[in-house]
């Protein structure tokens, strides 16, 4: 019989200028994450009991989507937060660990990052994906969380969140279907040139999609979607246009008034580089959240416009 192996344990760190108890906040509010942290595609509290805390996680570990569970325990009096994978994704057999924010004044502070992981059957090619994961996911999340609480009092203007709905006399699984069912999208679409689309894990899929700009051109973005059947669709784009720096969304479906209200949301940042090169030298940060929303809003209610024509054409 082979001996289990004790865990590995690993250790990445940070200093934030930004005050630790404004930083303890960022990490312990899981709704935060897909904004703060590249690799989290959605991130939700399940029960709550005290300081004790249950989430569950979807994010992108080595360019492939994973989900677990994990335990919390919120520390506020001390800045900690320890956190136990409840139910694992292989590789991974066990998984844990605590964020520790450490005071450097009143306006800066440091954030340890430490994780404990042990593989399936202590494999040894296991063992290595799982730590090159976590290095590289490690030193992301860190990254993030450094610019975004240090940006956060100085970002006016760069988050923009919005949203569109339509009321559907129809029913919310074909209003669902059509919106799971993105690889037909380039068939049902005008907008929409091509798709990729992998769902290896029910529920959760890769798609890659090219859009078609008015001018004719096309983009390709690509993004993770997390789906809750016939309830909503939460999606983080991985490859974006110039315009921006982060674009999350959802589409949220509620019966109501015998039909179904679809809401398409989206939170996007704008990449201020970009302004220049993509709007001309004289556009200004107004003109990039206009352009911005002008696009994303127009291909949701297009899209929204063909569900509820393909919902209510089926009743």
């Amino acid at each position: 019989m082979t001996q289990q192996q004790g865990p590995v344990e690993v250790e990445h760190e940070v200093t934030v200028n930004a005050p630790a108890a404004a930083v303890h906040e960022l990490i312990a509010d899981v709704a935060n994450w897909p904004r703060i942290f590249p690799p989290t595609v959605h991130a939700e509290e399940v029960e709550r009991d005290g300081a004790e805390q249950r989430i569950r996680i979807w994010a992108v570990a080595n360019g492939e989507p994973k989900h677990w569970t994990s335990r919390r325990t919120l520390h506020a009096d001390t800045l900690r937060v320890d956190f136990r994978q409840e139910v694992s994704a292989p590789p991974v057999a066990a998984m844990g660990g605590s964020w520790i924010i450490e005071p450097l004044g009143e306006n800066a502070c440091r954030v340890r990052l430490l994780h404990d992981y042990r593989a399936v059957d202590d494999d040894p090619g296991h063992l290595a994906w799982i730590g090159e994961a976590v290095d590289r996911n490690s030193r992301s999340e860190l990254a993030a969380l450094k610019a975004n609480a240090e940006l956060v009092t100085g970002s006016a203007g760069l988050l923009l969140s919005f949203e569109d709905t339509v009321q559907v006399d129809g029913s919310v699984k074909d209003v669902y279907d059509f919106l799971n069912e993105a690889r037909l999208w380039s068939e049902r679409l005008p907008h929409v040139a091509s798709v990729r689309l992998e769902e290896t894990t029910p529920g959760l899929q890769t798609l890659e999609m090219d859009t078609r700009t008015k001018d004719g051109s096309t983009h390709t973005t690509s993004s993770v979607r997390v789906c809750f059947p016939h309830e909503r669709i939460v999606y983080k784009q991985h490859v974006l246009p110039a315009l921006m720096s982060l674009h999350t969304g959802y589409w949220q479906l509620t019966e109501h008034n015998g039909g179904v209200a679809v809401t398409s949301q989206h939170t996007v940042a704008v990449n201020t580089a970009a302004i220049a090169s993509v709007l001309g030298p004289d556009a200004d940060l107004a003109q990039a959240r206009t352009f911005i929303q002008n696009a994303l809003s127009g291909n949701s209610r297009a899209t929204l416009g063909h569900a509820q024509a393909y919902a209510e054409g089926r009743r």
